[in-house]
């Protein structure tokens, strides 16, 4: 076996192969090959740079480390999309081929039978055939789902080369066999978008205020930070949540005077919701008084 090597890892595989029939099978192979020798030849990747093994429904290269990490991962979100959508419209239904990909570093060793060893090389396999990278194709209109390695992201990504935008990647945990991996997935989390839209209408159902940061428009959460979770605050066993500028409370006390509601004030101890021993809650202290000075003697809108 040679010594270990430091390597590009490139690896693509295609989406429900084993569902098509032969003749369906050799056509995307052909497409898959095809598609990887474009991208690698828009980054600049020679065939004297790089090795590739045939995995049927996948191909995995071996790229020397003095080829340009960056412009192979500039290919991959621009010319790789390209390809794809080239191949597609023009094949039929059942012809039609969906890639996931992965980008990673490390060494890799050859041995006397031409097999490739190393746990960089496992590492990248076992994104290549995680959940989140399978769901997040399978959730996407487009053609490619790419994740890349904290390597990658850390050497490359966070730094913002022309064509390649940090915001766009989001930081995923891929399950392994030795425990759990973390990597970097270009595009939407699988089951974000939708989990939040199942809550929000459901949330608006029962008129009830819905977690998660800001309101729609509000760039910023409760704490002045991103919208991308929630923002609660307790007090007394309380929950509360800022959404556009307006409190929401559920379930326990929120203690001294409270500013904004209704665009008013209200003094003293407020509870709404459960007081904790199942009594409900009420509103003691002094009357709210409505933004034209008014009172209406009752709980604040």
């Amino acid at each position: 076996m040679t010594d270990p090597v430091s390597r590009t890892i490139l690896l693509f595989d295609i989406e429900r192969f084993s569902d098509r029939d032969d003749i369906e099978q050799n056509y995307l192979r052909r497409m898959l090959y095809d598609i990887a020798d474009r991208t690698l030849t828009a980054a600049g990747v020679g065939e004297d740079r790089r090795i590739r093994a045939d995995r049927g429904d996948a191909v995995m290269e071996l790229i020397d480390s003095n080829a340009s990490v960056t412009a192979l991962l500039r290919a991959l979100l621009t010319e790789t999309p390209v390809q794809l959508h080239g191949v597609n419209r023009m094949a039929s239904s059942s012809a039609q081929i969906r890639l996931r990909a992965v980008l990673a570093t490390g060494y890799v060793a050859i041995d006397e039978r031409n097999g490739w060893v190393g746990s960089d090389l496992n590492h990248a396999c076992r994104l290549l055939d995680g959940d989140v990278l399978r769901a997040a194709l399978r959730e996407r209109t487009g053609d490619l789902a790419l994740c890349v390695s904290e390597d990658v992201h850390r050497g490359i990504v966070r730094h913002g080369h022309p064509g390649i935008v940090p915001e766009e990647f989001r930081p995923v945990t891929v399950s392994g066999k030795n425990g759990p991996m973390k990597a970097w997935l270009h595009g939407t989390v699988p089951g974000a978008g939708t989990a939040a839209a199942e809550y929000g209408a459901a949330a608006a159902g029962s008129g009830e205020a819905a977690y998660g940061g800001a309101a729609a428009g509000s760039p910023e959460g409760a704490d002045g930070g991103s919208s991308g979770g929630p923002a609660p605050g307790t007090a007394g066993g309380a929950v509360f949540h800022f959404h556009g500028g307006a409190p929401s409370f559920a379930g326990g006390l929120a203690g001294r005077d409270q500013h904004g509601v209704s665009g008013g004030h209200v003094g003293g101890d407020v509870v709404l919701g459960s007081t904790g021993d199942g009594r409900p809650g009420d509103v003691r202290g002094t009357s709210p008084t409505d933004a034209d000075g008014s009172t209406d003697g009752g709980a604040p809108r």
